[in-house]
């Protein structure tokens, strides 16, 4: 076996054999390793690449194995087929097509949950009526939570383009809320009458609107109307075997499935 060697890739250092390098000889890497291709030295005399270091680990893996190996949740497909063009490592680039074919069919074939609860809540806060003089009021408040599993996670993506929290003056995408690629979990609240604008910043109250028609959701119905109108855009439909009609309609459960 070759002596080891170090690399230096975009400040991530990684150690591995000259063999391993080579493997691929037409390729840039095997280029650089063979002497065909001048190589530049960090402070310590690692080998530099001015490339990206986090995936160099799968390409690393590939010219020791010849076998493309991605965790189930990798969400940078985009980058990696870059870096693999990059390092013209041709048989990675193909194997990398054949895992995106792979991946796009079974997102053709997808399932949708969604369970909706909801509760009322008591809150209390001050009312200013004049300069200087305030008075404590309460009301009930209605809040909502909804737990959305799609084995799709490209229609999260859609969704968190379109439902957005209203929050300190701001609306943000959902899209920064999800818990893993095909989880996520939200929870708002209805605008109270006479609740001043401030008080649901101070007590931390999200709404959720939809966008573009920019139409606030202060009920399940809405919720549903609005997740299904952008559910039934992407080819799901109503699964009629589940869940039980009473709980569809009561907007406690809903599944939808997509077939293509």
């Amino acid at each position: 076996m070759s002596d080891p060697i170090t690399l230096n890739v975009g400040g991530k250092l990684y150690t591995t054999s000259l063999s391993t390098l080579t493997s691929f000889p037409n390729s840039m890497l095997g280029a650089m390793f063979s002497g065909k291709m001048p190589t530049k030295k960090d402070s310590q005399g690692n080998c530099f690449i001015d490339r990206d270091g986090k995936v160099f680990r799968y390409i690393l893996n590939f010219l020791r194995t010849s076998h493309l190996d991605l965790p189930e949740d990798f969400q940078e497909m985009g980058l990696l087929r870059r870096e693999a063009d990059f390092y013209q490592v041709q048989p990675l680039i193909e194997a990398l097509q054949e895992k995106e074919v792979e991946m796009s069919k079974a997102e053709k074939n997808a399932m949708l949950n969604i369970t909706l609860n909801k509760h009322v809540q008591n809150i209390h806060f001050t009312v200013r009526e004049a300069p200087q003089i305030y008075s404590l009021s309460s009301s009930d408040m209605e809040v909502f939570n909804a737990n959305i599993f799609s084995t799709s996670s490209l229609f999260l993506k859609l969704l968190g383009s379109k439902l957005f929290y209203c929050f300190n003056g701001n609306l943000s995408s959902i899209s920064s809320y999800l818990q893993d690629p095909n989880h996520l979990t939200l929870d708002w609240v209805a605008s109270v009458d006479g609740l001043p604008e401030e008080e649901y910043t101070k007590q931390n109250l999200k709404r959720l609107w939809v966008v573009p028609a920019n139409k606030q959701i202060n009920s399940f119905q809405v919720f549903v109307e609005e997740v299904l109108k952008i559910a039934l855009s992407d080819g799901f439909c109503v699964d009629s075997s589940h869940p039980h009609l009473s709980d569809f309609m009561n907007n406690k459960i809903i599944r939808l499935i997509r077939y293509r």
